[in-house]
């Protein structure tokens, strides 16, 4: 394989019959070194899920799905050299981590990018395609929830424009460990990193 080049992708949304996929993907980044302090399941749980989980995942971050997207970068031959998705949280309701939602905002989970794809502005691409697709749904911000320790997530998220918001919530499943909440206000994505 030659050195990936910058732009030589598509970002497009899954389509719901790409469930395997979705699954391979998941599973790749589940395997990451830096996958425990990133996602919040492990590849073995992953692992062990059922085909109908996800295609039912799969289905509900589809094009045409109203709460949820999830983006992916094609690269030619297509293969998928990343990922993320967006989650609509609507205001009135109550987060994940028991947090009241006070607008509607987007929530962008499950950012995945080969590390052979890194540094070449595939992941603001991906971020790109994911943010507007929140705006268009309405949302007045978006967040994301990234570890205490992981500075290379953060400092990818910061060049892109997002800010920590103050808020703090205990890492699931290591409560001594902090996640921490980062925002971005509407207008304010600052492009590829």
């Amino acid at each position: 394989m030659s050195a990936p080049v910058s732009g030589d992708w598509v970002i497009r949304a899954v389509r719901a019959d790409e469930w395997a996929a979705v699954r391979e993907l998941r599973l790749t980044a589940l395997r990451d070194p830096v996958a425990r302090i990133a996602f919040l399941e492990t590849y073995e749980t992953a692992a062990d899920r059922p085909e109908s989980f996800w295609r039912e995942r799969a289905a509900g971050a589809a094009e045409g799905a109203a709460g949820a997207r999830q983006v992916v970068a094609e690269v030619p031959g297509g293969a998928w050299a990343g990922t993320l998705t967006v989650l609509i949280e609507e205001a009135g309701t109550t987060d994940w981590a028991g947090l009241p939602v006070e607008r509607r905002q987007g929530h962008v989970v499950g950012v995945y990018v080969r590390p052979e794809w890194r540094g070449t502005g595939l992941t603001g691409a991906l971020f790109g395609a994911g943010l507007a697709w929140a705006w268009r749904r309405g949302a007045e911000r978006v967040r994301l929830i990234v570890h205490e320790d992981n500075g290379r997530a953060q400092g990818c998220y910061r060049k892109l424009g997002f800010v920590p918001s103050g808020v703090s919530v205990p890492m699931q499943g290591a409560p001594a460990e902090r996640e921490l909440e980062f925002e971005l206000a509407r207008g304010r994505f600052a492009g590829p990193a």
